[in-house]
């Protein structure tokens, strides 16, 4: 019986269940943007769910932005919430596909968390302009990193490092730059930010990876 359903919001297929994707929202919280993403996975045939790591409050400046993230890594709570979510899509959608986790800024570093803290349910992990810490040895899942030219949020030399501890670890890795862009560039709502292109090319790669067999490795 799948587990109750956090909060959150949550698309599926109008044809039915689809393998389960766990979105993760960057540091402004749930906002339609993330919702939009959820819609998006749906239309492409996916079961998508976003928790709502802030619980109905939405950020509209980086300094509130910035307020509600570190009080959020600042304890424990957001990353159980994270593996309840990740819980709830397993069972959601019949556990026998392992379910792939989409992570914004922030919600990368909860990405990056989950694959090893509840690696008997993630097999794919997509990073959108951010990173994470852990012992990756213990994951089991292949990683597919989106990643700005410029970025005064994540540096490359933190990218690089975080990439070669994936790859010690014997984890799948493809991570790509984007040209002319900065931090936020997938987001169509930070008009200083968003990049059309690399937004498109982005998601192309995204539902391509996804929808890979989880035992084949990326190209």
């Amino acid at each position: 019986m799948p587990a109750k359903q956090p909060e959150g919001f949550l698309d599926a297929p109008a044809a039915g269940e689809g393998p389960g994707v766990v979105v993760l929202h960057p540091w402004w919280g749930l906002n339609e943007t993330m919702r939009a993403v959820c819609t998006r996975l749906a239309t492409e045939g996916f079961t998508a769910f976003a928790p709502d790591l802030y619980h109905g409050v939405v950020a509209t400046t980086i300094e509130r932005a910035e307020a509600l993230s570190s009080e959020l890594l600042a304890g424990t709570q957001a990353k159980n919430e994270v593996a309840d979510a990740v819980a709830f899509m397993t069972g959601h959608t019949g556990g026998s596909y392992r379910v792939a986790v989409v992570g914004f800024s922030l919600g990368a570093y909860y990405a990056m968390d989950a694959s090893v803290n509840c690696a008997d349910h993630v097999r794919r992990v997509v990073l959108f302009y951010g990173t994470g810490e852990g012992d990756f040895t213990r994951s089991r899942s292949a990683y597919l990193g989106h990643f700005a030219e410029k970025d005064d949020y994540e540096t490359e030399e933190y990218i690089q490092a975080m990439e070669q501890a994936l790859r010690a670890a014997g984890r799948p890795v493809e991570f790509h730059r984007y040209p002319g862009t900065g931090h936020w560039f997938f987001e169509q709502d930070v008009k200083t930010a968003f990049n059309a292109e690399a937004a498109a090319l982005a998601w192309e790669r995204t539902v391509a990876f996804l929808r890979r067999p989880q035992d084949e490795p990326p190209a």
